[in-house]
């Protein structure tokens, strides 16, 4: 019913110009939004790395740490070890739904079935101590999205996520991990990561071989939700990690569903919260069809971030505006409109002085255009 394929303008990167784009999305205070913003004014990854240094001694700091060419080359034959590729922003497989955020990926690791990539997907996540009735329904559920064409995307934690992979293994499947490409965890779940692997798609944006921190694993759920038209929830308590998936989804502006259950089961607390709070109740998969069937097949909405990038820049006046920037900002958000309006300086020096910060790892970009100090 829904397997769609979506289509956008792409260009292929040259084996340099990979390992500069994961050179500079590897280095030091680079995030997805520093990433854009640092292409969108020196145009290459090759220019911006040239450029790294400086920008953040004249935001205050040191040196940066910043991959070699040699790192790269390293990290993308341990890559290709594993049968796994690099797919860039803008690279035909690129995931639709991730590029239509407002700070994209740079891009993605992916191992598996690519082409499953281009195809309408769905988020089905909850609790990892999940009940048995939970775990029936999420592994029903998943199969049943899964035969009218949609790919099951989870993150392979135990409990609800493992049910909703197993559900779909045979349709279609996106295990999202927090760690690197090549971490199973849990342990216990190695044979069907192996056959996700194989049958479905393992992604990840973090190097091979590397051990998930706590703080990756809302950076996974982020890519859980942008890369699907909605997120299902099944069983989650109050303070559960699905709860920021499903907060991801509401930024990014997609669909969120939750499951309901008993008001005796702390299981349900974060499911039913969320239904009081708008979001659709599912008691079979139909109940997600008929809220994204006007959506399957057309564009995602792009969150684009016109006008947040520097273009240009003029040292003329830089250290007032810096000064100025810096007593203006506290530890709560400001919109950059604002600190624009307030310091009466160009737009574009404000937005490279906000750059060379961040490269300094003294100012933090939040979404919808705002920043805060660092704590």
């Amino acid at each position: 019913m829904f397997a769609h394929t979506l289509a956008m303008t792409a260009h292929t990167l040259s084996d340099s110009e990979r390992r500069a784009w994961l050179r500079l999305a590897r280095a030091q205070n680079v995030g997805p939004v520093t990433f854009a913003a640092l292409l969108a004014r020196y145009r290459s990854a090759a220019a911006a790395l040239d450029a790294l240094p400086q920008l953040a001694r004249r935001g205050g700091a040191g040196d940066l740490k910043i991959p070699s060419d040699a790192d790269a080359r390293r990290e993308l034959e341990a890559l290709d070890q594993l049968n796994g590729r690099m797919i860039a922003f803008g690279e035909v497989d690129f995931p639709a739904g991730l590029a239509a955020l407002d700070a994209p990926l740079p891009f993605i690791m992916a191992r598996g079935r690519i082409e499953l990539l281009e195809r309408e997907m769905i988020a089905v996540v909850g609790a990892r101590n999940a009940s048995a009735l939970g775990r029936k329904f999420a592994g029903q559920l998943a199969g049943d999205l899964g035969r009218a064409g949609l790919v099951v995307v989870s993150g392979l934690a135990r409990g609800i996520d493992t049910a909703a992979h197993e559900g779909a293994l045979v349709t279609g499947t996106i295990a999202v991990l927090a760690g690197g490409i090549d971490d199973i965890y849990p342990p216990e779940n190695a044979a069907l990561y192996e056959r996700i692997a194989l049958e479905g798609v393992v992604v990840s944006e973090m190097p091979v071989g590397l051990k998930p921190q706590a703080k990756h694993f809302p950076r996974r759920n982020r890519i859980i939700s942008g890369l699907s038209r909605g997120v299902v929830v099944v069983e989650a308590s109050e303070g559960s990690g699905s709860l920021i998936t499903a907060n991801f989804a509401l930024e990014q502006g997609r669909e969120v569903f939750a499951v309901p259950g008993s008001p005796l089961d702390p299981r349900a607390k974060g499911t039913n919260r969320l239904i009081r709070e708008g979001a659709t109740l599912v008691e079979s998969a139909e109940d997600v069809f008929d809220n994204l069937k006007a959506q399957i097949g057309s564009a995602f909405h792009d969150r684009d971030q016109h006008g947040t990038h520097p273009s240009g820049f003029d040292d003329a006046g830089a250290d007032d505006v810096r000064r100025q920037i810096e007593d203006l900002l506290g530890y709560s958000p400001v919109h950059i409109d604002e600190l624009v309006r307030q310091c009466g300086a160009p737009v574009s020096t404000v937005l490279t002085v906000l750059l060379e910060l961040e490269l300094a790892g003294r100012v933090i970009r939040h979404t919808a255009n705002k920043v805060s100090r660092v704590p």
